[in-house]
Protein backbone atom coordinates (compact mmCIF):
# COMPACT_ATOMS: atom_id res chain seq x y z
CA UNK A 1 0.00 0.00 0.00
CA UNK A 2 1.36 2.93 -1.40
CA UNK A 3 0.47 6.98 -0.73
CA UNK A 4 1.24 9.81 -2.55
CA UNK A 5 2.26 13.60 -1.34
CA UNK A 6 -0.66 15.99 -0.18
CA UNK A 7 -2.23 18.22 -1.86
CA UNK A 8 -4.66 21.40 -1.49
CA UNK A 9 -8.66 21.25 -2.19
CA UNK A 10 -11.22 23.08 -1.55
CA UNK A 11 -15.01 22.34 0.18
CA UNK A 12 -13.79 18.46 -0.63
CA UNK A 13 -14.03 19.07 -4.02
CA UNK A 14 -11.84 16.13 -5.67
CA UNK A 15 -12.98 13.36 -8.42
CA UNK A 16 -11.34 10.86 -10.42
CA UNK A 17 -12.70 11.13 -13.97
CA UNK A 18 -14.93 8.01 -15.08
CA UNK A 19 -12.22 6.96 -17.66
CA UNK A 20 -9.90 6.84 -14.57
CA UNK A 21 -7.26 9.00 -15.93
CA UNK A 22 -7.67 12.22 -14.99
CA UNK A 23 -7.50 13.88 -11.50
CA UNK A 24 -9.46 16.75 -10.61
CA UNK A 25 -9.33 18.97 -8.01
CA UNK A 26 -10.81 22.51 -6.57
CA UNK A 27 -8.48 25.11 -5.12
CA UNK A 28 -10.89 28.60 -4.30
CA UNK A 29 -11.26 29.58 -7.79
CA UNK A 30 -8.99 27.43 -9.62
CA UNK A 31 -9.57 23.90 -10.96
CA UNK A 32 -6.51 21.65 -11.37
CA UNK A 33 -6.60 18.39 -13.54
CA UNK A 34 -3.77 15.96 -12.64
CA UNK A 35 -2.27 12.72 -14.07
CA UNK A 36 -3.68 9.55 -11.96
CA UNK A 37 -1.03 8.28 -12.29
CA UNK A 38 1.83 10.31 -12.17
CA UNK A 39 0.25 13.48 -10.32
CA UNK A 40 1.36 15.78 -12.75
CA UNK A 41 -0.39 18.62 -13.87
CA UNK A 42 -2.16 18.93 -16.62
CA UNK A 43 -4.60 21.87 -17.11
CA UNK A 44 -5.02 24.87 -14.29
CA UNK A 45 -7.89 26.65 -15.21
CA UNK A 46 -9.16 29.92 -13.40
CA UNK A 47 -13.06 30.49 -12.47
CA UNK A 48 -14.96 33.29 -11.95
CA UNK A 49 -15.28 32.96 -8.20
CA UNK A 50 -15.17 30.33 -5.73
CA UNK A 51 -15.88 26.92 -6.64
CA UNK A 52 -18.97 25.23 -4.98
CA UNK A 53 -19.47 22.23 -7.48
CA UNK A 54 -17.75 20.46 -9.93
CA UNK A 55 -18.31 17.37 -11.84
CA UNK A 56 -17.19 15.44 -15.05
CA UNK A 57 -18.83 15.04 -17.92
CA UNK A 58 -19.48 11.19 -19.15
CA UNK A 59 -16.38 11.17 -21.67
CA UNK A 60 -14.28 12.64 -19.61
CA UNK A 61 -13.41 15.67 -21.43
CA UNK A 62 -15.35 18.39 -20.16
CA UNK A 63 -15.15 19.70 -16.47
CA UNK A 64 -18.31 21.80 -15.39
CA UNK A 65 -17.93 24.14 -12.46
CA UNK A 66 -20.71 25.93 -10.48
CA UNK A 67 -21.12 29.21 -8.52
CA UNK A 68 -24.22 29.47 -6.85
CA UNK A 69 -24.03 32.28 -5.32
CA UNK A 70 -23.63 34.19 -8.85
CA UNK A 71 -25.70 32.07 -10.77
CA UNK A 72 -23.00 30.95 -13.28
CA UNK A 73 -21.55 28.03 -14.18
CA UNK A 74 -18.52 27.84 -16.37
CA UNK A 75 -17.42 24.13 -18.84
CA UNK A 76 -13.83 23.72 -19.61
CA UNK A 77 -12.78 21.29 -22.43
CA UNK A 78 -9.43 18.93 -21.54
CA UNK A 79 -8.90 18.41 -25.93
CA UNK A 80 -9.32 22.04 -26.55
CA UNK A 81 -7.96 24.39 -23.21
CA UNK A 82 -8.72 27.23 -24.94
CA UNK A 83 -12.88 26.72 -25.67
CA UNK A 84 -14.89 27.14 -22.40
CA UNK A 85 -18.73 27.95 -22.02
CA UNK A 86 -20.09 30.49 -19.20
CA UNK A 87 -23.74 30.06 -18.53
CA UNK A 88 -25.41 32.67 -16.15
CA UNK A 89 -28.73 31.96 -14.74
CA UNK A 90 -29.20 35.94 -14.28
CA UNK A 91 -31.54 36.88 -11.39
CA UNK A 92 -33.25 33.64 -11.18
CA UNK A 93 -30.64 32.14 -9.55
CA UNK A 94 -29.26 28.67 -9.56
CA UNK A 95 -29.24 25.80 -7.00
CA UNK A 96 -28.23 22.89 -8.56
CA UNK A 97 -25.92 22.02 -11.66
CA UNK A 98 -25.34 18.49 -13.27
CA UNK A 99 -24.55 16.80 -16.68
CA UNK A 100 -26.85 14.81 -18.51
CA UNK A 101 -26.12 11.31 -19.37
CA UNK A 102 -24.48 11.94 -23.03
CA UNK A 103 -22.08 15.16 -21.50
CA UNK A 104 -23.54 17.38 -23.86
CA UNK A 105 -26.30 19.40 -21.98
CA UNK A 106 -26.07 20.42 -18.51
CA UNK A 107 -29.43 20.56 -16.22
CA UNK A 108 -29.75 23.65 -14.03
CA UNK A 109 -32.41 24.05 -11.74
CA UNK A 110 -33.01 27.81 -10.66
CA UNK A 111 -34.18 29.11 -6.91
CA UNK A 112 -36.97 28.09 -5.46
CA UNK A 113 -36.98 25.22 -7.94
CA UNK A 114 -39.16 27.18 -10.45
CA UNK A 115 -37.97 25.45 -13.22
CA UNK A 116 -34.85 23.22 -14.69
CA UNK A 117 -33.25 24.90 -17.69
CA UNK A 118 -31.35 22.87 -19.91
CA UNK A 119 -28.58 24.26 -21.65
CA UNK A 120 -27.22 22.15 -25.37
CA UNK A 121 -23.12 22.86 -25.63
CA UNK A 122 -23.65 21.56 -29.33
CA UNK A 123 -26.61 23.29 -30.25
CA UNK A 124 -26.85 26.46 -27.50
CA UNK A 125 -30.64 25.26 -27.92
CA UNK A 126 -32.60 25.98 -24.23
CA UNK A 127 -34.90 24.07 -23.15
CA UNK A 128 -37.17 24.52 -20.23
CA UNK A 129 -38.87 21.88 -17.36
CA UNK A 130 -41.58 23.18 -15.08
CA UNK A 131 -42.73 22.02 -11.73
CA UNK A 132 -39.31 20.20 -10.19
CA UNK A 133 -40.23 19.53 -6.59
CA UNK A 134 -37.87 20.37 -4.07
CA UNK A 135 -36.86 16.75 -2.43
CA UNK A 136 -34.39 14.88 -1.33
CA UNK A 137 -33.71 13.36 -4.87
CA UNK A 138 -36.12 14.95 -6.78
CA UNK A 139 -34.16 14.07 -10.48
CA UNK A 140 -32.16 10.66 -11.43
CA UNK A 141 -31.39 8.77 -14.72
CA UNK A 142 -31.44 5.63 -15.83
CA UNK A 143 -28.29 3.33 -15.54
CA UNK A 144 -28.14 3.43 -19.80
CA UNK A 145 -28.51 7.31 -19.63
CA UNK A 146 -31.78 6.72 -21.85
CA UNK A 147 -34.46 8.08 -19.89
CA UNK A 148 -34.68 10.46 -16.68
CA UNK A 149 -36.76 10.71 -14.22
CA UNK A 150 -38.17 14.09 -12.53
CA UNK A 151 -40.47 14.60 -9.35
CA UNK A 152 -43.01 17.29 -9.75
CA UNK A 153 -45.24 19.17 -7.64
CA UNK A 154 -48.06 20.40 -8.96
CA UNK A 155 -51.50 21.77 -8.11
CA UNK A 156 -50.78 20.01 -4.34
CA UNK A 157 -50.10 16.59 -5.71
CA UNK A 158 -46.64 14.76 -6.51
CA UNK A 159 -46.22 13.70 -10.44
CA UNK A 160 -43.12 11.67 -11.84
CA UNK A 161 -42.25 12.84 -15.75
CA UNK A 162 -40.29 10.42 -17.56
CA UNK A 163 -38.03 12.08 -20.26
CA UNK A 164 -36.03 10.78 -23.08
CA UNK A 165 -32.76 12.02 -23.01
CA UNK A 166 -31.76 12.21 -26.54
CA UNK A 167 -34.02 14.89 -27.29
CA UNK A 168 -35.75 15.64 -23.57
CA UNK A 169 -39.43 14.80 -25.23
CA UNK A 170 -42.02 13.96 -22.20
CA UNK A 171 -42.28 9.94 -22.54
CA UNK A 172 -44.56 9.74 -19.24
CA UNK A 173 -46.45 12.11 -16.90
CA UNK A 174 -48.20 10.31 -13.89
CA UNK A 175 -49.43 11.11 -10.45
CA UNK A 176 -48.02 9.21 -7.67
CA UNK A 177 -49.96 7.70 -4.60
CA UNK A 178 -47.81 10.22 -2.33
CA UNK A 179 -48.44 12.40 0.25
CA UNK A 180 -45.11 14.48 0.14
CA UNK A 181 -43.08 12.77 -2.23
CA UNK A 182 -38.85 12.51 -1.12
CA UNK A 183 -37.06 10.71 -3.49
CA UNK A 184 -36.97 8.62 -6.65
CA UNK A 185 -34.29 6.14 -8.14
CA UNK A 186 -34.19 3.55 -10.50
CA UNK A 187 -33.03 0.73 -10.67
CA UNK A 188 -29.65 -0.74 -12.08
CA UNK A 189 -31.40 -2.31 -15.00
CA UNK A 190 -33.56 0.87 -15.68
CA UNK A 191 -36.71 -1.42 -15.35
CA UNK A 192 -38.20 -0.32 -12.28
CA UNK A 193 -38.46 2.95 -10.74
CA UNK A 194 -38.42 3.40 -6.58
CA UNK A 195 -40.31 6.23 -5.24
CA UNK A 196 -40.61 7.11 -1.68
CA UNK A 197 -42.70 9.21 0.89
CA UNK A 198 -41.19 11.74 3.13
CA UNK A 199 -40.51 10.34 6.75
CA UNK A 200 -43.64 11.12 8.07
CA UNK A 201 -45.23 8.45 6.26
CA UNK A 202 -44.00 5.07 5.44
CA UNK A 203 -44.77 4.40 1.79
CA UNK A 204 -42.32 3.23 -1.04
CA UNK A 205 -43.94 2.97 -4.77
CA UNK A 206 -42.49 0.81 -7.61
CA UNK A 207 -43.44 1.80 -11.13
CA UNK A 208 -42.83 0.87 -14.55
CA UNK A 209 -41.10 2.30 -17.16
CA UNK A 210 -44.34 3.12 -19.02
CA UNK A 211 -46.03 5.03 -15.79
CA UNK A 212 -48.01 1.36 -13.99
CA UNK A 213 -47.71 0.84 -10.79
CA UNK A 214 -46.36 -2.59 -9.88
CA UNK A 215 -46.32 -2.35 -5.93
CA UNK A 216 -46.78 -0.91 -2.88
CA UNK A 217 -44.55 -1.23 0.23
CA UNK A 218 -45.56 -0.01 3.54
CA UNK A 219 -44.04 -1.56 7.10
CA UNK A 220 -45.81 0.39 9.58
CA UNK A 221 -47.90 3.22 10.05
CA UNK A 222 -48.23 6.21 12.61
CA UNK A 223 -44.38 6.47 13.26
CA UNK A 224 -41.12 8.07 10.88
CA UNK A 225 -40.78 6.00 7.96
CA UNK A 226 -38.20 5.48 5.48
CA UNK A 227 -34.95 7.59 5.53
CA UNK A 228 -32.91 5.65 3.24
CA UNK A 229 -33.24 3.53 0.14
CA UNK A 230 -31.07 1.94 -2.13
CA UNK A 231 -31.16 -0.78 -5.17
CA UNK A 232 -28.62 -4.04 -5.18
CA UNK A 233 -25.98 -3.81 -8.71
CA UNK A 234 -28.38 -7.12 -9.74
CA UNK A 235 -31.42 -4.99 -9.63
CA UNK A 236 -32.95 -8.30 -7.51
CA UNK A 237 -32.83 -6.64 -4.19
CA UNK A 238 -34.42 -3.19 -3.23
CA UNK A 239 -33.14 -2.18 0.64
CA UNK A 240 -34.98 0.40 2.77
CA UNK A 241 -33.43 1.83 5.60
CA UNK A 242 -36.26 3.31 8.32
CA UNK A 243 -36.37 5.33 11.26
CA UNK A 244 -37.06 1.96 13.05
CA UNK A 245 -33.31 1.27 13.08
CA UNK A 246 -34.22 -1.80 10.88
CA UNK A 247 -33.50 -2.75 7.17
CA UNK A 248 -35.64 -4.45 4.89
CA UNK A 249 -34.93 -6.14 1.74
CA UNK A 250 -37.33 -6.49 -1.27
CA UNK A 251 -36.99 -8.80 -3.98
CA UNK A 252 -37.76 -8.21 -7.77
CA UNK A 253 -40.28 -10.96 -8.50
CA UNK A 254 -42.97 -10.08 -6.26
CA UNK A 255 -41.82 -6.83 -4.46
CA UNK A 256 -42.40 -8.86 -1.12
CA UNK A 257 -40.16 -8.55 1.95
CA UNK A 258 -37.77 -11.71 2.19
CA UNK A 259 -36.04 -10.28 5.19
CA UNK A 260 -35.33 -7.31 7.66
CA UNK A 261 -32.12 -6.56 8.98
CA UNK A 262 -32.35 -5.45 12.93
CA UNK A 263 -29.79 -3.09 14.08
CA UNK A 264 -29.26 -4.54 17.97
CA UNK A 265 -27.87 -3.16 21.22
CA UNK A 266 -26.84 -6.56 21.43
CA UNK A 267 -25.07 -8.80 19.10
CA UNK A 268 -26.05 -12.62 19.75
CA UNK A 269 -25.44 -14.18 16.61
CA UNK A 270 -22.24 -16.27 17.70
CA UNK A 271 -21.26 -16.27 13.79
CA UNK A 272 -21.10 -12.46 13.35
CA UNK A 273 -17.17 -11.53 13.66
CA UNK A 274 -17.06 -8.06 15.89
CA UNK A 275 -13.96 -5.73 15.20
CA UNK A 276 -13.37 -3.20 17.62
CA UNK A 277 -11.33 -0.33 17.49
CA UNK A 278 -8.33 -0.19 20.34
CA UNK A 279 -4.59 1.26 20.94
CA UNK A 280 -2.10 -1.13 21.49
CA UNK A 281 1.92 -1.14 20.50
CA UNK A 282 2.75 -4.22 18.71
CA UNK A 283 5.92 -5.93 20.43
CA UNK A 284 6.94 -7.16 17.36
CA UNK A 285 10.50 -6.03 15.19
CA UNK A 286 9.81 -3.97 12.55
CA UNK A 287 11.31 -6.60 10.11
CA UNK A 288 7.96 -8.65 10.60
CA UNK A 289 6.13 -5.65 10.26
CA UNK A 290 6.90 -5.10 6.53
CA UNK A 291 4.68 -5.23 4.53
CA UNK A 292 6.10 -8.36 2.31
CA UNK A 293 5.58 -10.26 5.30
CA UNK A 294 1.94 -9.52 5.65
CA UNK A 295 -0.48 -11.95 3.76
CA UNK A 296 -3.48 -13.54 4.89
CA UNK A 297 -4.38 -15.88 1.85
CA UNK A 298 -6.88 -12.96 0.35
CA UNK A 299 -6.89 -10.97 -2.71
CA UNK A 300 -8.45 -8.16 -1.47
CA UNK A 301 -5.70 -6.70 0.96
CA UNK A 302 -2.52 -8.02 2.88
CA UNK A 303 -2.61 -8.31 6.17
CA UNK A 304 -2.07 -11.29 9.06
CA UNK A 305 -3.63 -11.48 12.40
CA UNK A 306 -0.85 -12.34 14.60
CA UNK A 307 -2.79 -15.19 16.98
CA UNK A 308 -2.35 -18.23 18.85
CA UNK A 309 -5.87 -19.03 17.97
CA UNK A 310 -7.42 -21.74 16.08
CA UNK A 311 -10.44 -21.09 13.48
CA UNK A 312 -12.98 -18.26 14.44
CA UNK A 313 -15.48 -20.90 14.54
CA UNK A 314 -14.04 -23.58 16.72
CA UNK A 315 -11.29 -21.46 18.82
CA UNK A 316 -10.72 -18.82 21.22
CA UNK A 317 -8.63 -15.91 20.58
CA UNK A 318 -5.78 -15.24 22.74
CA UNK A 319 -3.20 -12.10 22.92
CA UNK A 320 -4.81 -11.03 19.23
CA UNK A 321 -4.24 -8.29 17.28
CA UNK A 322 -3.48 -7.17 13.53
CA UNK A 323 -0.15 -6.51 12.08
CA UNK A 324 0.35 -3.08 11.02
CA UNK A 325 0.92 -2.13 7.50
CA UNK A 326 4.19 0.06 6.95
CA UNK A 327 3.52 1.82 3.97
CA UNK A 328 6.41 3.49 1.71
CA UNK A 329 5.44 6.15 -0.59
CA UNK A 330 4.66 5.65 -4.07
CA UNK A 331 6.71 8.58 -5.14
CA UNK A 332 9.89 9.01 -2.43
CA UNK A 333 11.50 11.97 -1.92
CA UNK A 334 9.61 14.32 -0.72
CA UNK A 335 6.94 12.58 0.59
CA UNK A 336 7.04 10.65 4.16
CA UNK A 337 7.93 7.02 3.77
CA UNK A 338 6.35 5.56 6.83
CA UNK A 339 3.68 5.18 9.42
CA UNK A 340 4.71 6.82 12.30
CA UNK A 341 4.49 4.51 15.83
CA UNK A 342 1.64 3.30 17.78
CA UNK A 343 -1.07 3.27 15.32
CA UNK A 344 -4.47 2.00 16.12
CA UNK A 345 -5.48 -1.50 15.42
CA UNK A 346 -8.47 -3.21 14.67
CA UNK A 347 -8.44 -6.31 16.40
CA UNK A 348 -11.56 -9.44 16.81
CA UNK A 349 -12.90 -8.66 20.65
CA UNK A 350 -11.74 -11.39 22.50
CA UNK A 351 -14.07 -12.64 24.63
CA UNK A 352 -17.26 -11.20 22.68
CA UNK A 353 -16.90 -12.85 19.11
CA UNK A 354 -16.46 -16.27 21.55
CA UNK A 355 -19.05 -15.59 24.77
CA UNK A 356 -21.72 -13.16 23.39
CA UNK A 357 -23.57 -11.11 23.77
CA UNK A 358 -21.69 -8.43 22.75
CA UNK A 359 -23.00 -4.80 23.38
CA UNK A 360 -22.88 -1.75 21.32
CA UNK A 361 -22.19 1.69 22.44
CA UNK A 362 -25.78 3.45 21.63
CA UNK A 363 -26.49 6.75 21.80
CA UNK A 364 -30.24 8.01 22.69
CA UNK A 365 -31.99 10.81 20.34
CA UNK A 366 -32.76 13.76 22.28
CA UNK A 367 -36.50 13.87 21.39
CA UNK A 368 -36.90 17.71 21.41
CA UNK A 369 -34.41 18.52 18.70
CA UNK A 370 -35.20 17.92 14.97
CA UNK A 371 -34.08 15.24 12.93
CA UNK A 372 -33.34 12.94 15.62
CA UNK A 373 -29.79 10.99 15.47
CA UNK A 374 -31.40 7.76 14.95
CA UNK A 375 -32.57 5.09 12.13
CA UNK A 376 -30.62 3.40 9.29
CA UNK A 377 -29.43 6.35 7.29
CA UNK A 378 -26.59 4.83 5.18
CA UNK A 379 -26.69 2.00 3.03
CA UNK A 380 -24.36 0.60 0.36
CA UNK A 381 -24.33 -2.90 -1.39
CA UNK A 382 -20.96 -4.43 -2.56
CA UNK A 383 -20.15 -4.31 -6.45
CA UNK A 384 -20.95 -8.25 -6.68
CA UNK A 385 -24.47 -7.91 -4.51
CA UNK A 386 -23.12 -10.22 -1.87
CA UNK A 387 -22.57 -7.72 1.29
CA UNK A 388 -24.79 -4.92 2.79
CA UNK A 389 -23.06 -2.26 4.67
CA UNK A 390 -25.74 -0.39 6.73
CA UNK A 391 -25.12 2.65 9.34
CA UNK A 392 -27.34 3.11 12.29
CA UNK A 393 -27.20 7.00 13.17
CA UNK A 394 -27.61 5.73 16.75
CA UNK A 395 -24.44 3.76 16.81
CA UNK A 396 -22.59 6.45 14.90
CA UNK A 397 -19.38 4.43 15.18
CA UNK A 398 -20.66 1.18 13.97
CA UNK A 399 -20.81 -0.17 10.56
CA UNK A 400 -22.55 -3.65 10.07
CA UNK A 401 -21.86 -6.19 6.99
CA UNK A 402 -24.62 -8.44 6.15
CA UNK A 403 -24.38 -11.59 3.74
CA UNK A 404 -26.80 -11.05 0.91
CA UNK A 405 -26.77 -14.94 0.29
CA UNK A 406 -26.90 -15.95 3.82
CA UNK A 407 -29.12 -13.12 4.69
CA UNK A 408 -27.58 -12.95 8.17
CA UNK A 409 -24.96 -10.66 9.69
CA UNK A 410 -21.69 -11.28 8.62
CA UNK A 411 -19.51 -8.77 11.00
CA UNK A 412 -19.83 -5.51 12.97
CA UNK A 413 -17.27 -2.62 13.01
CA UNK A 414 -16.70 -0.84 16.07
CA UNK A 415 -14.69 2.84 15.89
CA UNK A 416 -13.85 4.86 18.22
CA UNK A 417 -15.37 7.89 16.39
CA UNK A 418 -18.18 8.03 14.31
CA UNK A 419 -17.78 6.82 10.90
CA UNK A 420 -18.01 9.72 8.58
CA UNK A 421 -18.04 8.00 5.25
CA UNK A 422 -17.67 4.55 3.81
CA UNK A 423 -17.77 2.75 0.06
CA UNK A 424 -17.42 -0.11 -1.36
CA UNK A 425 -14.42 -1.27 -3.99
CA UNK A 426 -16.01 -0.74 -7.38
CA UNK A 427 -14.33 -4.03 -8.36
CA UNK A 428 -14.35 -6.35 -4.98
CA UNK A 429 -15.77 -7.50 -2.48
CA UNK A 430 -13.72 -4.89 0.20
CA UNK A 431 -15.06 -1.92 2.73
CA UNK A 432 -13.10 1.61 2.76
CA UNK A 433 -13.95 3.19 5.94
CA UNK A 434 -12.75 6.69 7.30
CA UNK A 435 -13.68 8.22 11.08
CA UNK A 436 -12.36 11.87 10.67
CA UNK A 437 -8.88 10.96 12.45
CA UNK A 438 -5.82 10.18 10.74
CA UNK A 439 -6.88 6.63 9.62
CA UNK A 440 -7.81 4.54 6.78
CA UNK A 441 -9.96 1.23 7.52
CA UNK A 442 -10.54 -1.49 5.03
CA UNK A 443 -12.67 -4.70 6.15
CA UNK A 444 -13.24 -7.61 3.48
CA UNK A 445 -14.05 -11.22 4.01
CA UNK A 446 -10.59 -12.28 4.99
CA UNK A 447 -10.72 -9.58 7.99
CA UNK A 448 -10.29 -5.87 8.90
CA UNK A 449 -7.21 -3.61 9.43
CA UNK A 450 -6.32 -0.27 10.06
CA UNK A 451 -3.60 2.11 8.23
CA UNK A 452 -2.66 5.41 9.13
CA UNK A 453 -1.83 7.68 6.60
CA UNK A 454 1.80 8.66 6.60
CA UNK A 455 1.53 12.65 6.13
CA UNK A 456 2.62 15.88 8.45
CA UNK A 457 0.66 17.95 9.70
CA UNK A 458 -2.00 15.79 11.28
CA UNK A 459 -3.84 15.07 8.08
CA UNK A 460 -7.35 13.62 9.21
CA UNK A 461 -9.40 11.78 6.39
CA UNK A 462 -12.83 13.27 6.30
CA UNK A 463 -14.03 11.33 3.34
CA UNK A 464 -13.21 9.22 0.64
CA UNK A 465 -13.44 7.68 -2.82
CA UNK A 466 -12.12 4.85 -4.89
CA UNK A 467 -10.83 5.01 -8.11
CA UNK A 468 -13.44 3.02 -10.88
CA UNK A 469 -10.17 0.09 -11.10
CA UNK A 470 -10.68 -0.40 -7.36
CA UNK A 471 -6.56 0.41 -7.40
CA UNK A 472 -6.60 3.62 -5.32
CA UNK A 473 -8.14 5.63 -3.07
CA UNK A 474 -8.58 9.34 -2.82
CA UNK A 475 -8.89 10.50 0.76
CA UNK A 476 -10.20 13.84 1.31
CA UNK A 477 -9.40 15.84 4.45
CA UNK A 478 -10.86 19.52 5.41
CA UNK A 479 -8.58 21.69 3.11
CA UNK A 480 -5.75 18.34 1.99
CA UNK A 481 -6.14 15.61 -0.30
CA UNK A 482 -3.56 12.34 -1.02
CA UNK A 483 -3.82 9.07 -2.73
CA UNK A 484 -3.64 5.92 -1.50
CA UNK A 485 -2.36 3.20 -4.11
CA UNK A 486 -3.41 -0.78 -3.37
CA UNK A 487 -0.77 -3.31 -3.62
CA UNK A 488 -2.27 -4.61 -6.78
CA UNK A 489 0.94 -7.19 -7.55
CA UNK A 490 0.38 -9.02 -4.27
CA UNK A 491 -3.30 -8.95 -4.54
CA UNK A 492 -2.94 -10.92 -8.63
CA UNK A 493 -0.71 -13.50 -6.54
Amino acid sequence: MNFSEVFKQSNQLCKISPDGKYLATCVQYRLVVRDVNTLQILHLYTCLDQIVHMEWSSDSLFILCAMYKRGLVQVWSLEQPDWHCKIDEGSIGLVSSRWSPDGRHILNTTEFHLRVTVWSLCTKAVSYIKYPKACQKGMDFSRDGCYMALAERRDCKDYVSVFVCDDWHLLRHFETETQDLAGLEWSPNGCVLAVWDSCLEYKVLLYSLDGRLLSTYSAYEWSLGVKSLTWSTSSQFLAIGSYDEKVRILNHITWKKITEFEHPATVNNPKAVVYKEVERRPTVASDDLSIHNISMGSTLFNTQSKCAAKDKETGDLRDCYFKVMLCKSKFGGKRNSFIKASPLLLWPALDEIYQPPVQIPVVKPDPDRANPKIGVSTLAFSSDSRYLATKNDSMASVVWVWDMQKLSLEAVLEHTSAVRCFQWDPRRPRLALCTGNAKLYLWSPAGCVSVQVPTEGGFQVQSLSWHCSGDSLILLGKEQLCLCYMDTDQEDN
